[in-house]
């Protein structure tokens, strides 16, 4: 693994899989584990791996006396690593799926302040030429809470600018409508007006999103976007898209929108998983309490 993936993939645990900090390093040096295997099996590319090569290396911990606990740590490790090469597209199929292994558990990130929202949005570079599509690449991921492959898989058929809304193709192809505001509007109208066309060579696929070379955004670049920015804006902790997502459920919760609402507009098929957000927002009202009630 490069340095880049590393990070990537160090994104991907701790804001889309929602591991904390202890349990991402546990699962980095489990995949360091698996990679340095590999490299002595003369390996070079792990995603030419099937099953039964994974579980020759669950056998090989076995052999050296590694505890059953260490095993099925080391088996959700792997199949993390192989969840996120499939959502970067560079595998067409799991791997690991025919193995058993435990379900990881979830936490969930800090939501931003929204002073530290505001700081962000405003925080790409104008002098830069993507300064428009950076723009409105945090404006859409706030204003809307769509995943970061549901933003690259933009089209422009997608948006509805009278409507002020988007049609987006979520988990299991299930599409849903999910509206925007007047500020991610302004800086979405912006950008396909200034910048998109410049880059259009008729590669497109007509995503809305593009690089220089006039073909879609990438995951990591909307990842880079997102840190960039962050970094610009002060905010010291980590950030991703997968942030904002949070961010955009939270403060929904706490401006007295309906969990069933809120379900709608993430596209959780169950409303078990959107249930989740309201620890959150529990967690604001206790704080509110302790803060403001003179007897709290």
């Amino acid at each position: 693994m490069t340095t880049d993936s590393l990070d990537f993939f160090l994104d991907y645990l701790t804001f889309e899989r929602g591991l904390s900090q202890s349990s991402v390093q546990v699962y980095l040096q489990a995949v360091e584990r698996f990679v340095e295997w590999a490299e002595v099996e003369g390996i070079e590319d792990l995603a030419t791996l099937r099953h039964p090569e994974i579980r020759q290396y669950l056998f090989h911990l076995k052999d050296l006396g590694r505890a059953a606990s260490t095993v099925r740590v080391s088996l959700s490790a792997i199949r993390a690593y192989y969840g996120f090469l499939l959502d970067e597209g560079q595998i067409e199929v799991d791997p690991t799926e025919p193995l058993e292994s435990p379900r990881p558990g979830r936490s969930l990130p800090d939501a931003l302040s929204m002073e530290e929202v505001l700081a962000l949005l405003e925080a790409p570079d104008e002098s830069r030429a993507t300064y428009w599509r950076d723009r409105a690449i945090l404006e859409l991921l706030y204003a809307t809470g769509i995943r970061v492959s549901e933003l690259t898989g933009l089209r422009l058929s997608d948006i509805d600018f009278e409507e002020r809304s988007i049609r987006v193709l979520g988990k299991g192809d299930k599409e849903r409508i999910v509206p925007f505001g007047e500020a991610a509007s302004g800086a979405l109208e912006r950008y396909l007006r200034e910048l998109r066309p410049r880059h259009d060579t008729g590669a497109s696929g007509g995503h809305v999103f593009l690089n220089p070379r006039g073909r879609g955004l990438t995951r990591m670049s909307v990842y880079t976007t997102v840190r960039e920015s962050a970094r610009r804006a002060g905010i010291e902790r980590r950030v991703s898209p997968h942030t904002l997502r949070h961010t955009f459920a939270t403060h929904l919760l706490q401006g007295g929108a309906d969990l069933t609402v809120v379900q709608e507009l993430l596209g959780h098929a169950d409303i078990s998983t959107t249930q989740i957000y309201t620890h959150l927002d529990r967690e604001h009202l206790r704080k509110a309490h302790r803060k403001y009630h003179p007897r709290a």
